[in-house]
């Protein structure tokens, strides 16, 4: 059992399913059972997820619009000796999801931080891209706004494979600034709904696969993989 292996004051770091219910590992199930508290970026979606493996730990919002002012009274409950598991809606906490703040917060308050490892999206779509990856850089999001431009262009001369996390909605226009900064011709891999009914990955240059999704309307959560420069 997970319970004589944890430690009071501890904030576990725990990866969810992001998309096959089935894919969390019995350690993860187990501490969950037994933490003082789970906290979720959204209740309604990590209820369903509990209410399937029998968890009835009580639970509390952890989002992004709540952590900075949360932060420090959950600091304040694991020195007390508090038991808290952090999760996100799927895969691991801190990756593009909340999580930072309170790590950081409790590590410069002596509180013991323990990361269980399992899903996250990048990783898979990364694998089976079919590009290079013994090297790659992370992006995640792209800025919205300001600085996306900026920061594409600083991307041009990147030897690295690229992994980017990209919105149904921003998918095409990401598509096309990648393809006016890095050449149509570069290689790169699009996949979505990692893990669920409609999986899907597509592959080509970055000019094919802006005229596909161009008629091919975006569902679901992307996961875009780009060649580095040659």
């Amino acid at each position: 059992m997970e319970k004589s292996s944890v430690h009071k004051g501890t904030l576990f770091i725990v990866p969810t399913p992001i998309g096959h219910l089935a894919d969390i590992t019995h350690r993860a199930i187990s501490l969950l059972a037994d933490v003082d508290l789970i906290l979720c970026e959204d209740t309604r979606t990590s209820g369903k997820l509990l209410k399937h493996y029998g968890i009835d730990t009580p639970t509390r919002a952890h989002h992004m619009h709540n952590e900075h002012k949360d932060v420090d009274r959950l600091t304040s409950q694991l020195s007390d000796g508090m038991r808290i598991a952090l999760i996100s809606d799927a895969g691991t906490p801190a990756i593009s999801d909340p999580g930072f703040l309170l790590v950081r917060s409790s590590i410069a308050a002596g509180i013991e931080v323990i990361t269980l490892p399992g899903p996250t999206a990048f990783v898979p779509a990364l694998v089976q891209s079919g590009l290079p990856c013994e090297r790659f850089v992370f992006e995640g999001f792209l800025p919205h706004k300001k600085g996306r431009k900026s920061r594409i262009d600083s991307l041009s001369s990147e030897s690295r494979t690229m992994v980017f996390y990209e919105s149904p909605h921003r998918l095409i226009k990401t598509l096309k600034q990648l393809t006016d900064a890095f050449g149509p011709e570069r290689q790169a891999s699009v996949s979505r709904e990692l893990t669920k009914v409609f999986e899907e990955t597509k592959r080509g240059t970055l000019s094919e696969l802006h005229t596909y999704f161009e008629k091919h309307t975006p569902k679901g959560e992307f996961v875009l993989v780009v060649a580095g420069k040659p």
